[in-house]
């Protein structure tokens, strides 16, 4: 992931300024540019599904933030970089990598009952171990490690059997390539942000090698690069890859961090612009302040602000990918797991506001909360209950039928007045963070 330095990265700060303020033209070319037109069809399927778990698994997870026994200061995936710590040294993680604990079936189990739709793993972190089973190199988990497993083949077996996309993520930037060259070569200690590409066209063979690899043996539905931004990666390769990929499954999606405007979607990262953006688009956040696994990271975000987080993305036409960062045994830590169920549990009642809905049909952000739609309803997520029982909606449609999502039978007193719809709410809140209003309409939205 892009480095970020504490909670918020200034750099990120700009570029999400830049998302939010910039004219429309200029937020759809970066939200989702890519080589042919968009073929919808294959995007389908992940509009729809909304949610997804992001997972970043790797040796960095066994140091869990560590080395030499003492914490280093950054984000747990970042650990090789920001503990200046030589390839060498950093690949003997290798030998101590045993995840005893990983068990695929509980990983795919929990992202289910959290609401969540797709999984979006890590194949290769910057680091450039491999946590899949390649040829195109030993620096993997198979050949690498005393585990001797490929947790992929697992993952994507367990997805299959349970009804989830499995999908992958797949790093450009690789601080253990040889055919890429940090620009501080310190041997002892060196910086590997940032790095240049010193022989495209080899690197891009192995790409391809392990691309392929990705592809056929675990069948992914989705390609998440990442690590773009490196010095010598150029619209040439980007274009270069997505065709390749493209042509061994047209069907595959692919985001939009090849960089040089090539991809299907926007992937705004930690950050939910306001209104969404006008194509597809998908913001993927932590739980916490960081993706992959530092013990005594336990800055986590509420129940509150993780729903409130999700609603918004739908609202605003986008995806929610949500990350965790399990132990270097394999292990997804409680509170995350928590947290989850939370999500689960409200989704569980509500969900059709957010399966398979479409970004609000309001030009004005509703002062109550927020609003998504779908043929002939309008769902009016409302995360602050008036006390005075009633809310304006600026609609002009006729209402067939008004309720409560959380409970069909319930009948809500509706009336049109010259400031909206008016609509009757009981005293009490049904969820104490987001109750969900359905109203029923004919025909397409008329927004007020």
């Amino acid at each position: 992931m892009k480095k970020i330095q504490g909670a918020l990265a200034i750099g990120f700060i700009s570029l999400f300024t830049a998302i939010t303020l910039c004219p429309l033209s200029s937020l759809k070319a970066q939200s989702s540019q890519k080589d042919e037109k968009n073929d919808h069809k294959k995007m389908e399927w992940w509009q729809h599904d909304r949610f997804g778990m992001f997972i970043h698994w790797g040796l960095y997870s066994e140091a869990a933030g560590y080395w030499d026994g003492k914490p280093v200061n950054g984000a747990g995936e970042w650990l090789m970089t920001d503990g200046h710590i030589p390839r060498n040294q950093y690949a003997q993680l290798a030998k101590t990598f045993d995840p005893v604990d990983f068990n695929a079936e509980q990983w795919v189990k929990i992202a289910k009952e959290a609401g969540m739709k797709y999984i979006v793993i890590t194949t290769k972190h910057h680091d450039g171990f491999c946590m899949f089973n390649t040829k195109a190199t030993k620096y993997n988990v198979v050949d690498g490690t005393p585990w001797h497993t490929d947790p992929m083949k697992l993952l994507s077996e367990a997805c299959k059997k349970q009804g989830i996309k499995f999908c992958t993520y797949y790093s450009i930037m690789d601080w253990h390539s040889p055919y890429q060259q940090a620009d501080d070569t310190n041997a002892e200690h060196p910086t590997y942000n940032p790095t240049t590409m010193i022989n495209n066209q080899k690197y891009l063979a192995y790409m391809k090698d392990q691309l392929q690899e990705i592809i056929t043996q675990y069948h992914t539905h989705l390609l998440w690069f990442d690590g773009g931004w490196m010095k010598g990666w150029t619209a040439a390769d980007a274009h270069e890859i997505y065709n390749y990929i493209t042509g061994l499954d047209p069907k595959l999606i692919v985001n939009n961090r090849l960089e040089h405007g090539v991809g299907d979607y926007g992937t705004p990262e930690q950050k939910i612009p306001v209104r969404g953006l006008p194509g597809p688009w998908e913001t993927c956040m932590t739980l916490n302040d960081t993706w992959g696994y530092k013990r005594g990271d336990d800055n986590w975000k509420s129940d509150t602000t993780l729903i409130t987080n999700l609603i918004h993305c739908a609202s605003g036409g986008g995806n929610f990918l949500l990350n965790v960062g399990p132990t270097g045994k394999g292990i997804i830590p409680q509170p995350e797991v928590d947290r989850l169920m939370a999500m689960g549990k409200w989704l569980k009642v509500n969900g059709d506001a957010i399966y398979g809905s479409d970004r609000t049909p309001f030009n004005e952000a509703l002062p109550y909360g927020y609003a998504t739609q779908k043929q002939g309803k309008v769902f009016l997520e409302i995360t602050k209950w008036p006390s005075d029982g009633q809310i304006i909606v600026p609609l002009k449609n006729k209402i067939r039928r008004a309720y409560l999502l959380a409970d069909k039978r319930s009948h809500l007193k509706t009336k049109s007045t010259p400031d909206g719809l008016e609509v009757h709410l009981p005293a009490d809140a049904p969820d104490p963070i987001a109750s969900v209003v359905v109203l029923e309409i004919n025909g397409p939205v008329q927004p007020e």
